[in-house]
């Protein structure tokens, strides 16, 4: 394995972990395609940021695009309570609006400007090894985007250490958690930060596609092998990191795309826990009703 091979696997491994993670408690919470509507909602921020800075600097488009992801998950909620639509409806008009929003004032204020909204949309992660972060000095630290995304996992592994109580229990059952004194709606804006956090970080380097399938992926597969919500963390986590090891190597292979072909692999992982997951698999349902059946 070379350098380059290292750090793009490295990359992918540290942003699916970080995804799988934050994907268990969206899908616990219902919730999964929250990570989708951040990465389409974050446009008009990407925007706004370019039109009161006048720069197309990354981390200047990075912070707009953190302002309108915490919004965006504001909306949500609001929506949700407030005018009582339902969870998916609440998302799917967010970001929908919010996304249209930022296609609308890139072509009135920014049309003939190249704001480069599909670095930080899209990505690239075949990319990270050209990103390299150098001091004064000239020392060489590496690429950039590995100390932005172990920073994040970082923070992410921290929170839910800390505040795992918290997390499975409004995540499980948000009435006994309210009526045990524990803030649903707190814990809801903590979670939903965080998950803001990870997407626009892992924006630039792997793009909104992969990290929505990292969200969503791992975590609905590990729910298909065991019902213990910290196996469900770890084998998520481990799933992301084969995914991404083997999606690489499956890129270079096919000569395509290295997201594609993590997202695949990340299908096919779901595909396989689908059959021949010893609890909830298609074949152990199908000899548990022909058992029954039979007494």
């Amino acid at each position: 394995m070379n350098i380059d091979a290292f750090w793009i696997i490295f990359t992918g491994s540290l942003v699916a972990i970080c995804c799988s993670l934050l994907g268990c408690f969206l899908i616990l919470r219902r919730m999964a395609m929250v990570g989708d509507a951040i990465s389409h909602a974050v446009l008009p921020g990407i925007v706004l940021a370019f039109l009161f800075s006048g720069s197309r600097e990354v981390w200047t488009m990075l912070l707009g695009a953190a302002a309108l992801g915490v919004a965006c998950t504001f909306l949500i909620e609001f929506f949700h309570k407030k005018a009582l639509v339902q969870a998916d409806a609440s998302i799917g008009v967010t970001f929908t609006w919010l996304f249209a929003l930022g296609i609308i004032l890139i072509s009135v204020y920014a049309g003939k400007v190249d704001l480069d909204q599909d670095c930080v949309l899209y990505g690239e992660i075949a990319y990270v090894p050209l990103d390299l972060w150098l001091t004064e000095t000239g020392m060489n630290l590496g690429p950039r985007t590995v100390w932005i995304i172990g920073g994040v996992l970082l923070i992410l592994l921290l929170f839910i250490s800390l505040f795992y109580k918290q997390l499975y229990l409004t995540s499980f059952d948000p009435a006994f958690a309210a009526a045990i004194g524990i803030s649903t709606t707190l814990w809801y804006y903590l979670l939903m930060g965080a998950v803001s956090l990870t997407t626009v970080a892992a924006f630039e380097s792997v793009g909104a596609i992969l990290v929505v399938a990292l969200m969503v992926g791992p975590p609905a597969t590990a729910y298909l092998l065991t019902d213990n919500l910290k196996k469900i963390l770890v084998i998520s986590s481990l799933l992301g990191v084969i995914a991404s090891a083997a999606g690489f190597y499956l890129a270079l292979w096919l000569n395509g795309s290295v997201a594609g072909a993590i997202s695949a692999v990340i299908g096919l992982q779901f595909l396989l826990a689908f059959v021949f997951s010893p609890t909830h698999g298609l074949i152990s349902r199908r000899r548990i009703r022909t058992a029954v059946a039979r007494a």
